[in-house]
């Protein structure tokens, strides 16, 4: 295991240099676009015009036949029949026509006899002679109507109207007006024409006007009528225009069966297979350009990701690194599930481990990546399981990784243990089978009872087969990238830890000591949103390296005299020193997280042993400051530097033999502030805000653990009288 994680840690290295983080995203773009280009490349037959179709065959996309569209539309178009409009204004203009030749007559009659009654007046007989002749009335009569009324009007019909008086002309033009009115307030087309006539000579022979005067309102009914219905060409374009419009494109849906199993291949199902790109698409290049436009989005939303990430370049390698392998081995196992497609296995995909990618981001890294990991997952997982239509994205198995995934990483919380994991996978197989249930419902499709137990099977065993893999993988990375997680500090604190039951057994003060400093370090590191597990886990083992020489540290000196009381000041200060690096000694022979060592080490920093050092002085003022000093490093994390505080504090206020509040405030104040003068957290990245924060919450702390030894004025005062 060694040995791979010193590889992984080489390739980290690599990844510093952009040259090599350019070559991994390659790699990555190159391992999705071999596992799904199989999926996207379009499927060729060898087929030919009056085969046989050897399998059903389906279309790989929704394509438009324009073809048949255009068929369609045509036929549409013919179908219209031409749109002839009615003049309604025709009718009217006819019976004002005939109103005024009648008229026109009456007109006529009256200007005679006012010409006649003038002549009486005047004293001259009335003869005859004096009255126009009927040629003359003819004329007179033809010169109130326009000549081309006057040229198609037979003379009959002007020698009946001169003739008639005023109250036969009368019921002859209302009459003549009637008939002219009912026959041309319906369609009259040109063949019809004649009928109109005869209808209105129909509706007129039986009148009682007198026998001219009949015949000349015939005549004119019969002059009346004219076609009223004609061909109204933009109307019929208008109309055949709609009609085309109407019609609804002509598509070949996406999984269409184009031909049966054993179908003939005619004319028109090969002109189909065409248009889909099943036959002649040896130079199809679409689908692997917009293959690789997509894994390019999705390299880039990771690199972006990374990119932007506020962690020191070490770890953010290590994270990329991490992410990568578990990007593709979680794709390599959906390839691998997706051949079995072949064998008409329907929803072979609901068997994916779904959440496996989500919750091992999730616990190795973050839950924000763990997500960006589901949603990439989906995406890949919509193209590989596309049930054998290439081309085609399956949006419903999509969706199941991806609720799968979601609902595994929200289960999970911070404090994750291995029986969590399983926990999880199981809530992940409920949320799977109510996904699929869902599914099955939505369409109002009918399934058989083993089909429901198929789909059932299948989700189940995704959400469990995540869990085992989790747990079985888990291990794996956290050794070969020495990532701690939230799991493994669970583990570590176990008290029947061997190095925990070391500390208890052969420190038992310094274990008390260690439980005490843990709970200052937690609650301070939380307060500042720092990983409080960590601290807490890295409190328990920092002071490991006492088991060596547990006489020699005072909380472990209750039945014992303190040695130091026989030894100089410089042999006692190396004692006291060295348990810092006996501890990071005994925590790397135990395999022991680096950043547990680096609590280890880092907790006293570079700080001065003050007591022996002026111990030293009152003996030799030669002596050297930094032969006083532990050998570091300073603090380089912030759970680091507050593990350190706390343990100072600690020990400082278990001093105290009445520990008041105020006494508490006071040594707690002067004792970050001895750090800060000593330079002790210029190398982490604390701010002075977060400072004040981690005193005041350790003042909260430890008035709260030693508030039972605490003697207020007004107890003392009650205690006093009573003795008294």
């Amino acid at each position: 295991m060694d040995k791979i994680q010193q590889n992984f840690i080489r390739i980290r290295k690599l990844l510093d240099i952009t040259f090599f983080r350019v070559l991994f995203f390659i790699v990555l773009g190159i391992v999705l676009v071999g596992a799904m280009y199989n999926n996207v490349k379009p499927e060729k037959l060898e087929l030919s015009l009056f085969s046989v179709a050897e399998k059903t065959i389906r279309s790989p996309a929704t394509v438009e036949d324009k073809e048949s569209t255009e068929n369609k539309r045509r036929d549409a178009i013919n179908q219209v029949q031409p749109v002839y409009s009615l003049k309604n204004e025709y009718t009217q203009n006819r019976v004002d026509l005939i109103t005024s030749i009648f008229q026109a007559a009456i007109e006529l009659n009256n200007e005679i006899k006012e010409e006649v009654k003038k002549q009486e007046e005047a004293g001259k007989e009335n003869t005859t002679s004096d009255e126009p002749s009927d040629s003359e009335k003819e004329s007179q009569l033809k010169a109130k109507l326009t000549p081309s009324v006057s040229k198609e009007l037979s003379n009959q019909v002007f020698t009946a109207l001169i003739h008639a008086n005023n109250d036969d002309l009368a019921i002859a033009k209302d009459l003549t007006v009637t008939a002219i009115n009912n026959v041309m307030t319906k369609r009259i087309s040109a063949d019809e024409v004649e009928n109109a006539k005869k209808r209105v000579e129909e509706e007129l022979k039986y009148t009682t006007l007198h026998d001219d005067l009949k015949l000349a309102a015939i005549d004119l009914g019969r002059y009346a009528v004219i076609q009223n219905e004609f061909y109204d060409p933009n109307a019929t374009e208008e109309l055949r225009q709609q009609a085309a419009e109407s019609v609804e494109p002509v598509k070949i849906l996406q999984g269409q069966i184009i031909a049966e199993e054993g179908e003939l291949i005619n004319q028109d199902i090969y002109r189909q297979l065409k248009l889909v790109g099943l036959i002649n698409n040896d130079h199809s290049y679409k689908p692997f350009i917009g293959l690789v436009v997509l894994i390019t989005i999705i390299l880039s939303g990771i690199y972006y990701y990374f990119y932007q990430m506020k962690s020191l370049p070490e770890k953010r390698q290590t994270y990329l690194l991490l992410f990568g392998l578990i990007f593709m081995l979680s794709t390599f196992i959906m390839k691998i599930i997706s051949l079995l497609q072949v064998f008409n296995f329907e929803g072979i995909g609901y068997i994916f481990p779904a959440a496996l990618g989500g919750m091992l981001i999730k616990i190795l890294i973050d839950e924000k990546l763990a997500i960006f990991m589901s949603i990439l997952m989906a995406v890949c997982g919509s193209i590989l399981f596309n049930e054998g239509i290439t081309g085609t994205l399956n949006f419903s198995i999509g969706i199941y990784i991806l609720f799968s995934s979601i609902s595994a990483i929200l289960f999970l919380n911070s404090q994750n243990r291995r029986s969590k994991i399983l926990q999880a996978g199981t809530f992940a197989a409920i949320i799977n089978v109510l996904t699929i249930g869902a599914f099955m419902m939505l369409p109002n499709g009918q399934y058989s009872g083993i089909e429901y137990g198929y789909y059932l099977i299948t989700a189940l065993v995704s959400g469990i087969s995540s869990a085992v893999l989790t747990l079985g993988l888990l291990p794996f990375f956290e050794a070969s990238f020495g990532i701690l997680s939230s799991i493994r500090l669970i583990e570590l604190s176990n008290p029947n830890h061997p190095l925990l039951r070391k500390i208890l057994m052969e420190a038992p003060g310094t274990y008390h000591h260690s439980v005490m400093v843990a709970n200052l370090a937690e609650s301070a590191c939380e307060a500042i949103g720092a990983n409080g597990l960590l601290a807490r886990v890295g409190s328990y083992y920092h002071d490991i390296g006492k088991t060596k020489r547990p006489n020699f540290f005072i909380e472990n000196q209750i039945h014992h005299d303190n040695p130091h009381d026989r030894l100089p000041p410089e042999k006692s200060a190396p004692i006291i020193i060295a348990h810092v690096v006996d501890g990071a000694a005994i925590l790397r022979k135990y395999h022991m997280p680096k950043e547990i060592i680096d609590i280890a080490e880092q907790h006293h920093g570079t700080t001065l042993l003050k007591f022996f050092y002026h111990k030293a002085l009152q003996d030799d003022s030669d002596s050297k400051e930094t032969d006083f000093r532990y050998p570091g490093p300073k603090a380089q994390t912030k759970e680091s530097a507050i593990v350190g505080i706390a343990d100072s504090v600690e020990a400082a206020v278990r001093s105290l033999s009445q520990p008041t509040p105020e006494l508490i405030e006071s040594l707690v104040k002067k004792i970050v502030a001895d750090r800060l003068e000593d330079g002790q957290l210029n190398e982490c990245d604390i701010t002075m805000k977060e400072i004040e924060i981690v005193s005041h919450t350790l003042c909260e702390t430890l008035k709260g653990i030693f508030h039972s030894r605490i003697e207020y004025p007004e107890l003392t005062k009650t205690k006093q009288v009573k003795q008294a």
